[in-house]
C-alpha cells in the first residue's frame, strides 16, 4: 500500500476564496476578456513568434539527443530554409533518440480559427517519424495531440495532425511536438526536413469519429475511493486527400458522462473517482459527437487491504509498501514485448494503492540498471537479506493446475535466476494471502549482491497462463 499526498483541500479552499471573492462584486457589461494573438505560423524559413530557445528537447537523461536539430539552407519546400533533423542511432553517446517541443514566446496563442495543423516534411531515406502533434509544453500539456507512426519518404509531402476541438484552443503555448528513432531504418541513423509548418483553416477535415477505451464497451469491478483512467482516447477524421487520419487525444478534449455520479464521476482530466457502491456507465462527447466506447463500472464497496506489516523497518526493502519506503522501481509492469499480456500496475484506492494485474500471463517488476538503461536504478543487495514477502489476492475462481512462479534475477558478473513456486492451492478468491518465502528457498538463486527483477508467471507451459487477475501488495526483502 502507497500513500498519495491528498491536495484536495488546497483545491477546495482556492475553489472557495474565487466564489467569495466573486461574490463581492459582479463583473461589469462592459469588461473586456483577454485575448491572445492567432497567427498561425510556426516556422516559413524562420521561426515565427517561438520561444528564442526554438527547440525544447527532451530530457537526455532520459536517452534525448539534444545535438541533431537546426535549420537548412541548402535544403526548402518553399522560400530558402527548412528545419533540419538529424535522427541518431541507437548507439549514439548523445542519446539514441531526438525529439522536443516548439513554443510560443507570449502567453500563448488563440487557435480556435484553426482546424488542422500542417506541414512540409522529406527524408534522406523512407523512415518513419515516431510522433508528431501539438499541445505539449511540459506544464499542463492540457490539449496534447500526436499523430504516430508517420510515414516519410524522399520527396516532399504535406503532413495533417487535425484539430479535434478547435473551441478548447484559446491558449495554446505548445506549438509541436515531434519524437524520432531509428526503428524503421534498422538502427541506421537518418535525416530528414520540416518546413511550413503552420496552423491552417483547411475546411477539409470532416467525419469525426472519437474514441474512449479505444472503442470498447468495457466492464470492470472496483472498489470505494479508486482512481481509474480514461485510456485509448482518439480521434478520427477524413482529411483533404481522401485519406483517414487517427490522432491521439488528451482527456480535457472530452466532455465525459457518468450514468451514476453516486457511483463514480470523471474530471476534465479524464480521472474516474469511485466514490459509491452500485453501478455506473461512463461515456463521452467530442465536439458534439458521442465517442465509441464506454466503461460499465460495478463498485463493490469499501476495498479490503492486505494485512500491515510488522517487520522492524530498519530490516527491511521495500518494493511496494505503505508501511515502508520504497526503494526507486523502474516499472511495476514491464511489458516485455512481444509475448506479455499482462496488464495493470499500480492503482490508486483512496490514500492509498495496490498492484492489479489483468491478463496475467508473465509481468516483472523492474529494479535495475540493466533491462531498461534510460530508466536505471540500483538493484537490491540482499546478501545481509533473507526472506521476500508478499501479500496476493486472486481475483477469480481457482481450479485445479493453477500456479503462479515467482522469479528473482541477479545481475552480478554471471545472471543468475531463482524460482519458487506457489501451486494453487496456497491461494484463495478475493482473500488476502501473506507469504514470507526464504531466498534460500528460490532454487537457482545463488548470488543475491545485484537483484533487480521479480517476475510472476502463472503460465502452465507455453502461452498457457492458468491465473489471470490478481492484486498484489506489501512486497519486500527483510
Amino acid at each position: 500500500m502507497k500513500k498519495i499526498n491528498n491536495i484536495n483541500k488546497v483545491f477546495t479552499f482556492l475553489a472557495i476564496a474565487v466564489v467569495v471573492l466573486g461574490c463581492e462584486r459582479g463583473l461589469s457589461d462592459d469588461v473586456q476578456f483577454a485575448s491572445f494573438p492567432s497567427d498561425g505560423d510556426i516556422f516559413t524559413d524562420a521561426p515565427v513568434g517561438l520561444t528564442d530557445e526554438f527547440f525544447v528537447s527532451f530530457d537526455p537523461a532520459a536517452g534525448a539527443n539534444p545535438d541533431g536539430f537546426g535549420t537548412d539552407d541548402n535544403e526548402a519546400f518553399e522560400g530558402r530554409s527548412s528545419i533540419r533533423i538529424d535522427v541518431p542511432a541507437p548507439n549514439d553517446p548523445n542519446g539514441g533518440f531526438i525529439g522536443g517541443i516548439f513554443l510560443d514566446r507570449g502567453n500563448g496563442r488563440d487557435l480556435s480559427g484553426f482546424d488542422a495543423l500542417t506541414f512540409w516534411a522529406k527524408s534522406s531515406t523512407t523512415a518513419t517519424v515516431g510522433l508528431a502533434g501539438f499541445g505539449t509544453d511540459f506544464v499542463q500539456n492540457k490539449f496534447a495531440v500526436a499523430r504516430e507512426n508517420i510515414q516519410l519518404s524522399t520527396d516532399w509531402r504535406k503532413y495533417t495532425i487535425p484539430i479535434p476541438d478547435p473551441s478548447k484552443l484559446i491558449q495554446e503555448k505548445g506549438m509541436f511536438i515531434f519524437s524520432a528513432g531509428s526503428n524503421s531504418t534498422n538502427g541506421f541513423g537518418f535525416t530528414f526536413w520540416i518546413d511550413e509548418l503552420r496552423f491552417e483553416n483547411l475546411g477539409t477535415v470532416a467525419q469525426p469519429r472519437p474514441r474512449i477505451f479505444s472503442g470498447q464497451d468495457l466492464i470492470q469491478q472496483s472498489f470505494i475511493g479508486t482512481t481509474l483512467g480514461t485510456t485509448g482516447l482518439t480521434q478520427t477524421f477524413n482529411v483533404e486527400d481522401g485519406s483517414n487520419v487517427t490522432v491521439g487525444v488528451s482527456p480535457s478534449y472530452f466532455d465525459f458522462e457518468s450514468s451514476n455520479i453516486d457511483v463514480a464521476f470523471v474530471n476534465e482530466l479524464g480521472q474516474i473517482s469511485v466514490i459509491g457502491e452500485g453501478t455506473a456507465t461512463i461515456t463521452a462527447q467530442l465536439g458534439g459527437v458521442l465517442a465509441e466506447g464506454s466503461l460499465e463500472i460495478t463498485s463493490i464497496g469499501a476495498f479490503d487491504f492486505a494485512p500491515t506489516p510488522t517487520q522492524d523497518p530498519s530490516s527491511v526493502v521495500s518494493l511496494f509498501s505503505d508501511a515502508y519506503t520504497d526503494i526507486p522501481v523502474s516499472r511495476y509492469n514491464s511489458f516485455f514485448e512481444p509475448f506479455q499480456n499482462t496488464l495493470g500496475g499500480v492503482v490508486p484506492v483512496g490514500d492509498q494503492s495496490i498492484i492489479s494485474y489483468t491478463d496475467l500471463n508473465f509481468v516483472g517488476i523492474v529494479f535495475n540498471d540493466v533491462i531498461f538503461p534510460a530508466e536505471a536504478v540500483a538493484p537490491v543487495n540482499a546478501t545481509n537479506l533473507n526472506t521476500l514477502h508478499i501479500d496476493i489476492n486472486v481475483q477469480e475462481a481457482l481450479q485445479s493446475g493453477d500456479r503462479l512462479l515467482l522469479q528473482l534475477t541477479n545481475y552480478g558478473a554471471t545472471e543468475t535466476v531463482g524460482s519458487y513456486l506457489i501451486n494453487g492451492s496456497e491461494l484463495a478468491q478475493d482473500t488476502w494471502v501473506s507469504f514470507d518465502i526464504p531466498l534460500s528457498s528460490f532454487s537457482g538463486l545463488t548470488d543475491l549482491s545485484r537483484i533487480g527483477l521479480l517476475l510472476f508467471n502463472s503460465e502452465d507451459g507455453p502461452a498457457n497462463p492458468t491465473i489471470s487477475n490478481l492484486f498484489i501488495d506489501n512486497i519486500y526483502f527483510y
